[in-house]
């Protein structure tokens, strides 16, 4: 059995959240060359969070992101909060998986890229299920699914190796959740 991880603190997690939206706030101002594709780099402070804290935390952080972002943006209740929602859903389910395959195999884990690539092909997944089922019930909508999940393997693959670099240069927590300089 591996050692418990430390858990964050409400205020940890409200702060990672805090950062997230951020990053989703200024992604959302970036035009996107292709419609509806953007890189998901508010995806990288999930992982983070994931990586080091586990699933709970990354739950958290994830959820208050989708709500208070689709606040800010005022797309609450909108299409878009429930596309983001039901990417997200289907992400964490992807995270929770990893996080179940990693306890029960501890020696072949797997990697923060892998789960990135896993989890952004689920939340498009989820996105293109609930526009095709919900609002755009046309089968036209199937051709675009293969660019979808390229891209979202591409991106995923992209926002996993830009985690891992920065998990890399983040200094080591210590039993009690926060950050040392020492290892």
């Amino acid at each position: 059995m591996s050692p418990e991880r430390p858990s964050l603190s409400d205020a940890q997690i409200a702060g990672f959240a805090a950062i997230a939206v951020l990053v989703h706030l200024v992604e959302a101002g970036i035009p996107s060359p292709v419609p509806g594709i953007k890189p998901g780099l508010a995806n990288v402070i999930t992982l983070i969070v994931w990586a080091r804290w586990g699933l709970r935390s990354a739950v958290w952080v994830t959820g208050l992101r989708v709500l208070v972002g689709s606040l800010l943006v005022g797309s609450f209740m909108a299409p878009g909060f429930w596309l983001a929602a039901a990417g997200a859903s289907l992400s964490l389910g992807t995270l929770a998986l990893a996080t179940g395959w990693n306890r029960a195999l501890p020696r072949l884990p797997l990697t923060v890229v892998g789960v990135s690539a896993l989890s952004a092909v689920a939340h498009v997944s989820g996105q293109f299920l609930l526009a095709w089922r919900v609002f755009v019930p046309h089968p036209g909508l199937l051709h675009l699914l293969p660019l979808l999940l390229a891209m979202a393997l591409a991106l995923g693959l992209a926002t996993g190796w830009l985690a891992q670099r920065l998990l890399q240069r983040l200094p080591a927590t210590t039993a009690d959740g926060y950050t040392s300089t020492h290892e």
